[in-house]
């Protein structure tokens, strides 16, 4: 069983690493938006 300092870091963990994935989710849709962008204009 996890002691409670455990399982606080882990749930901590767990949150910057959802908060990462929607910064990355975020980045790669700005980047298709903008290569979309860029392929219409040529």
């Amino acid at each position: 069983m996890l002691e409670i300092n455990q399982a606080k870091q882990l749930k901590e963990l767990q949150r910057e690493n959802a908060r990462l994935k929607r910064m990355l989710a975020d980045e790669m849709l700005g980047k298709e938006l903008l290569k979309e962008v860029l392929e219409k204009k040529l």
